[in-house]
C-alpha cells in the first residue's frame, strides 16, 4: 500500500513539473513572438501594421507578468 502511495505520489509530481516546463516554454515563446510582431508591425507607416501593433501590446503586459513570474520561482529554486 505505501508502494503504491509513493509511485502515485512520484508519478504525479513528475507529471505536475513536466506540465508547468511545458507551458513555461509555450508562455516565454508567445512573449518573443508577440514582441517581434509589435516590433515589426510599429516600423510599418500603413495604418493596419499601426492597428497591429496597438493589438499585440494588449498580449505582451500579461505576458511579461508571467515571465516576471517565472523568474522569481526559478531564482527562488536556485536559493532555497
Amino acid at each position: 500500500m505505501i508502494t503504491t502511495i509513493t509511485t502515485v505520489t512520484t508519478v504525479t509530481i513528475m507529471v505536475t513539473l513536466g506540465l508547468t516546463a511545458a507551458i513555461s516554454i509555450v508562455a516565454v515563446g508567445s512573449l518573443i513572438t508577440l514582441l517581434i510582431t509589435k516590433e515589426l508591425a510599429s516600423g510599418g507607416g500603413s495604418g493596419t501594421a499601426i492597428r497591429l501593433a496597438r493589438f499585440v501590446g494588449v498580449g505582451i503586459v500579461p505576458l511579461i507578468i508571467v515571465f516576471a513570474v517565472i523568474v522569481a520561482v526559478e531564482i527562488a529554486e536556485v536559493i532555497a
